[in-house]
């Protein structure tokens, strides 16, 4: 299976994925990239399988991509149309654009062409990402395979079953990182309110969401299981979830922000 890579885009996603590819040696395959700023890809110049040029017509003639990864701003995916000279049987298109749906994809490269669509999140720039994709029906096992190992590079990467999904996914997974950052910032803000020198609540609020994140992925144990786990009857812990846990408190209110989200990703897809 051809493996080539061309990539469309280098900003804070594509140079995350590039670098992860680049980790696991897809350089070998060869990989092209076009991107206008020189900044982003400065790193990447004298890497030997790397390819830098500044636009589309500067692709090499000879360059037949495995793989097209879509990593351009939403606001102006329009600008890959001229990459429909490539659909064929031995490449697929794969988008990380948020919003853009397979069928606007399949308009603006080609009613045959394979489309893979991705909804990634920003810790993916820790390698700590975690995203979903779901392919078209022209999209082969074999190329789903291949961008699942892809995406794969920056953290974890999940196969959806229907596009439908993927509204939920950005409710969840792609606007989730903020909601835990202003979690983040509730707690410290909380915290100085007790007394807390302002760094020091950051501080202990900032340590405290990522130890127990990271607790949360290395347990076998489920979220709520960990939760009973730190909750003695009549203690500390317990008198805050009383309130967190109220018919009006986190639950509901988390309801309808990713409510609010996955029906803001549907207004934005069309």
């Amino acid at each position: 299976m051809n493996k080539s890579l061309l990539l469309l885009g280098c900003g804070k996603m594509g140079g995350a994925l590039l670098q992860g590819w680049l980790e696991k040696g897809y350089a070998a395959h060869g990989v092209c990239v076009v991107e206008r700023a020189e900044a982003a890809t400065e790193k990447f110049e004298k890497i030997d399988g790397v390819t830098i040029v500044r636009d589309q017509d500067q692709i090499p003639a000879g360059f037949h991509p495995g793989m097209v990864i879509l990593a351009l701003k939403p606001q102006v995916m329009d600008e890959a149309a001229p990459l429909a000279r490539y659909v064929g049987p031995e490449t697929a298109f794969l988008s990380i654009a948020a919003g853009k749906t397979i069928s606007y994809f399949e308009k603006l490269i080609g009613a045959d062409a394979a489309i893979i669509r991705s909804m990634p999140n920003t810790p993916a720039a820790v390698g700590r990402g975690i995203t979903a994709y779901v392919g078209n029906a022209a999209a082969s096992q074999a190329q789903m395979d291949l961008a699942g190992d892809l995406l794969s590079s920056v953290g974890e990467a999940l196969e959806v079953p229907s596009e439908d999904l993927i509204d939920a996914v950005t409710a969840v997974s792609g606007s989730g990182p903020a909601y835990v950052f202003l979690l983040i910032e509730v707690m410290a803000a909380a915290g100085e309110k007790l007394g807390l020198p302002a760094d020091l609540a950051m501080r202990l609020a900032s340590a405290t969401v990522s130890g127990a994140g990271e607790l949360a992925r290395l347990s076998d144990e489920p979220a709520a299981q960990l939760r009973q786990n730190v909750t003695s009857p009549g203690g500390t812990t317990a008198e805050a979830l009383k309130v967190l846990m109220a018919e009006d408190g986190i639950g509901p209110v988390f309801e309808r922000a990713l409510k609010a989200a996955a029906d803001r990703s549907r207004e934005l897809a069309g």
